[in-house]
Parts: C-alpha cells; sequence; structure tokens
C-alpha cells in the first residue's frame, strides 16, 4: 500500500499522484503542466498499460490534461469522476488535443523552411475521442467500489463545475487506510457554484496550497467594481480585455455582466457588446446550464426559479469561428472581450492582446490566478514589451487585476477545510503550490496547528502500512538538453515504446488461457516482428 507524488509536487500545474493498493493500480489527476516546467516529475513507476483507474478531480487541465496522453501510451482502465466532470471533459480533452496539433502544424511550418526536424503533438484528438470512452460519472456522496479492497466517494469542494475531493478507503492486510484528496479547494462566496463541503476523517490527507501563504483580504464587490472598469475604459474608447478561463472563470464574468446590466450601472454606453469569444467557454456554458439542480448555488436557483437565465443578457455575442474571432477587432465600438486561455498562453485571447496591449486606452483585465512564467504572470509584474506571433508588441494598455476573484480558497480558507476533520490525520501531504509555498504552508500546519505535515518533491513514495517513507523525493532542476543529445525517448518513438509495454500487459493478462488461444498470439506477433525486423 503505497503513495507516491509525481506532478504538482512543489509546483502549481501538472497534478498527479500514484497509488497501489489491494492490487489495484490507481493516479489521482494526470494534469498538464502550464508555463515553464522548472523541476523534474518523476514518472509513475508502471507502464500506463497497467494502470486500472483514473480518479480524476475535476476537469481543468492542469489535472486531467495528460489523459489522452496515457491513452496513446496504452491505458485502457475506467476514468472515475463526477458527472459533470466527465462532460466538461468532453470538450475540454478535444479541445486540447485540437491545440497540441494546431501548434505542432504551426511549428512545423516553420521548422521546414529552417530544416529543423519535424515536431510531434503531445497528442492527438484520436487520443483524446479514444480516452472519452473510459469515463465514468458519478453523483456526489455516493459510495463506489472499485474493487474489491477499494471503494471512493466525491464530495463537492465548490472550486469548479463538478470539482471534487475524493475520499479513498483501501483495504489490504486486513488493515484499512483512508485518504483523502482535496483537490482544489473553492472559494468561498463565489457566484453560481455552490460554497466547498467539509470532509471530518482521514488517516492521511493529500491537499493543495495553491495560496498558502496569502489572504485573498476582505470580499470586494466584484460588480461594482467591474462596472467601474466598464465605464472608465468605455469613456476613453478602449476595449476590455479579459483572458479567462474558459470553465468557470467566462461564466462568473457573465453572472456579473448580466447584474451590471440588469441595474444599468454602466451608463452612456447603451446594450454594449460583450463578446465571448471561445467555442470551449460556450461550450462550457451550455453544460452549466444542463447542471442546475446539482451544481448551482441558492442564489442562482433563486433566478433560475424566477424565470431568468444568469448566464445571458442583451448584447451578449458568442464567436464560435475564427472569421468571427477576427470581426471583433475590426469594430471600432468598445466592448467587452472574454477570451481563453486564461494565463495568456494559448487560444485566441493571444490575437486580442496583439490588438489592444499597445493601446493606452484599453485595459487587460486579469481575474485568475497566473502561473510563474506565463504570459499572463509577465504582464501583472509589469513587462513593458512582449512578443506575440514573432512580432514585438508595446504594452501600453492598462493592466489590471481583480483582487480576490479566485477559485481557489486563500490560506484562512485552507485552514478552515484541513481543521475541519474531527480527529487530526496520521499525515498531510501537501502539493500543488509554489516552490516555498508548499513549505510555508507545511510548516504552518505543523508549527500552529500541530499535524504532522510534510511537502514532498517528485518522485518521494510513502508506505501507507506502516506509516513511514520508502523513498524521499529530490528537488531535481530540469536539465538543459544538448541539441545534439535526447535525453529520453519522446514523439512518435515513445508512442511506439508504450506500445510495447501495453502488449507485455496483454501478454501477462493471458497466462493461463487455452494452449491453442496462445499459440495463436504467439504467431501473431512473430508475424509482426518478422515484418518490421531491421
Amino acid at each position: 500500500m503505497k503513495l507516491m507524488f509525481s506532478g504538482a509536487a512543489h509546483e502549481v500545474t501538472g497534478s498527479c499522484h500514484y497509488l497501489e493498493a489491494a492490487g489495484v493500480k490507481m493516479l489521482i489527476d494526470c494534469g498538464m503542466e502550464q508555463g515553464i516546467d522548472y523541476y523534474v516529475n518523476q514518472e509513475i513507476p508502471v507502464p500506463s498499460s497497467e494502470l486500472d483507474y483514473v480518479l480524476l478531480t475535476h476537469a481543468h487541465v492542469d489535472h486531467s490534461g495528460m489523459i489522452p496522453l496515457l491513452y496513446g501510451r496504452g491505458f485502457r482502465g475506467r476514468v472515475v469522476c463526477t458527472e459533470a466532470t466527465k462532460e466538461l471533459c468532453d470538450i475540454m480533452l478535444r479541445d486540447s488535443a485540437h491545440i497540441q496539433e494546431f501548434e505542432a502544424e504551426w511549428k512545423n511550418r516553420k521548422a521546414k523552411r529552417a530544416g529543423k526536424p519535424e515536431v510531434v503533438p503531445i497528442y492527438t484528438m484520436e487520443d483524446a475521442v479514444g480516452c472519452l470512452q473510459l469515463f465514468s460519472g458519478y453523483p456526489y456522496k455516493e459510495m463506489i467500489p472499485l474493487a474489491e479492497g477499494v471503494e471512493i466517494r466525491f464530495t463537492d469542494v465548490g472550486h469548479l463545475l463538478g470539482s471534487s475531493s475524493i475520499e479513498i478507503w483501501v483495504t489490504e492486510e486486513e488493515t484499512t487506510r483512508k485518504l483523502v484528496f482535496s483537490g482544489d479547494i473553492g472559494n468561498k462566496n463565489q457566484p453560481i457554484i455552490k460554497d466547498p463541503e467539509y470532509t471530518t476523517e482521514a488517516d492521511y490527507v493529500i491537499m493543495e496550497s495553491t495560496y498558502g501563504d496569502r489572504l485573498h483580504g476582505e470580499h470586494p464587490d466584484y460588480v461594482e467594481e467591474l462596472a467601474g472598469i466598464i465605464q472608465r475604459t468605455f469613456d476613453r474608447g478602449g476595449n476590455v480585455v479579459i483572458p479567462s478561463f474558459a470553465v468557470g472563470r467566462t461564466q462568473q464574468l457573465l453572472y456579473y455582466i448580466r447584474q451590471i446590466k440588469e441595474e444599468n450601472m454602466v451608463t452612456g454606453h447603451g446594450t454594449f457588446p460583450v463578446y465571448v469569444d471561445s467555442p470551449l467557454a460556450i461550450e462550457a456554458t451550455n453544460i452549466f446550464q444542463k447542471n442546475i439542480v446539482s451544481c448551482f448555488d441558492e442564489e442562482a436557483m433563486s433566478l433560475v426559479m424566477q424565470g431568468i437565465n444568469p448566464l445571458t443578457f442583451d448584447g451578449l455575442k458568442l464567436a464560435i469561428t475564427s472569421d468571427q474571432s477576427k470581426e471583433i477587432n475590426f469594430d471600432r465600438k468598445p466592448k467587452v472581450i472574454i477570451s481563453a486561455s486564461g494565463m495568456c498562453e494559448a487560444g485566441r485571447i493571444r490575437h486580442h492582446l496583439k490588438h489592444n496591449l499597445w493601446k493606452k486606452e484599453s485595459v487587460i483585465l486579469f481575474i485568475g490566478y497566473q502561473a510563474c512564467n506565463t504570459l499572463g504572470r509577465s504582464l501583472l509584474e509589469g513587462a513593458k514589451e512582449v512578443k506575440l506571433f514573432g512580432e514585438t508588441i508595446q504594452v501600453k494598455a492598462e493592466i489590471r487585476r481583480l483582487e480576490g476573484m479566485s477559485g481557489h480558497a486563500d490560506q484562512a480558507g485552507l485552514i478552515e477545510w484541513i481543521t475541519a476533520f474531527e480527529q487530526k490525520p496520521k499525515a498531510v501531504f501537501v502539493v500543488h503550490g509554489e516552490d516555498t509555498v508548499c513549505d510555508v504552508f507545511a510548516d504552518k500546519l505543523k508549527r500552529e496547528y500541530s499535524i504532522q505535515s510534510y511537502a514532498p518533491f517528485s518522485g518521494a513514495e510513502y508506505d501507507l502500512l506502516e506509516g513511514k517513507w520508502i523513498k524521499v523525493g529530490e528537488k531535481i532542476p530540469i536539465p538543459k538538453v544538448s541539441s545534439t543529445k535526447k535525453s529520453t525517448p519522446s514523439g512518435v518513438y515513445a508512442r511506439l515504446l508504450a506500445a510495447g509495454q501495453r502488449l507485455m500487459t496483454v501478454i501477462k493478462h493471458n497466462e493461463g488461457g487455452a494452449n491453442k488461444d496462445l499459440a495463436k498470439f504467439a504467431d501473431q506477433i512473430h508475424a509482426l516482428c518478422d515484418k518490421w525486423d531491421r
């Protein structure tokens, strides 16, 4: 019975933890890194084809985004999550695959002209569509038996539609241990979705620490502040450009702007246009509408009961096609543009930044967390110029941030969540925070609350039965790889190696089969080898 830490150890993105118990091999989350990666993430200790389950806390790509790669490498187990998370992943993973393929195609056009080798996407649309067939969605609070000795339950943690903490009971050698993976713990009093629910008992807790070193401060009046920003920007003839996460933040903004328009809080600009320029955000908003009963909070439900759609209003314009997206920047009328991605690392937002960053009349308004070394973080930290599509752009627009508007709990919220446990866990493992933040928060739990806590590095392994470390991870910086030497297999060759690992997994699964069938299987393998043996 062991737990291994792979991704989001002393980093915020790329969540991935490996749990092996009762003969079952599973991942809790399998997320994509966003921004520049500082530290080496150790690979999970088994081939993807040997994994039985991926348990998914929520749909954001820093938790789900590498599941298609697992599939491409031979994973054919089950992905278990809430019903809303399954629906959101259906659009988000397809969108992610589209981005991987599009960016690879764009880089290859440049590489071909420069005589450089071909770039292969991390995964393809075929991988994304394939992995989505493995998803199973469940409601909150239902006990779900996965296998003999393994049972789980999802609890609403108030971070995103369908987001959850996961309780896992594992029994081995007649001993049961309960683990709780917090997922991303939500901020209280967010619009639309419910506040986090608390869990009261666990032997071991694995919890996030995104804002483990700071407080959001007093909850501001976001509607009034946003209305003021729109008013001032429009009055001087500028646009309000909002880099927004397609799922969660965009729907919050629509909720606020509906109220601004209803109460006529922006004057002199009629039913000003608000563009949502993100097909993903548009699809996600439709999924929000389908999960009203299970996920909406009392305030949002009250609007629904009055016949009011809390996510739409006069002047809302949806840009789906690329042509519709381009037309936005030819319209000189002051407008609000909401576009993904939220950290400005990809997507249509980069085009809107190119058209607005150099205009002193416009505002770039950030409303969510910006990871280290992302374009969004650079702009917030005062960059005077940035490069977009190979062109240097001067930053003259006003750069603003709605302080405290976060889907993540601050330090006080994290403390409230962990102290809701009626008895102190045997240990708390602090993950999903920037390097020093993990240490600061783990130290706070230890000093001020007498909770045994650790901030493990990638590669660390813990024995859950014995309550001791099997292996202590190391902080290994990403090495600078020589252009003439590859450190690890990648691209299509890595996919081929993974296929070989899956073949070995299938062979092991057929042990004890009928001799006639096994002989036929062996002959097929030999025939394949004869064809490709060079």
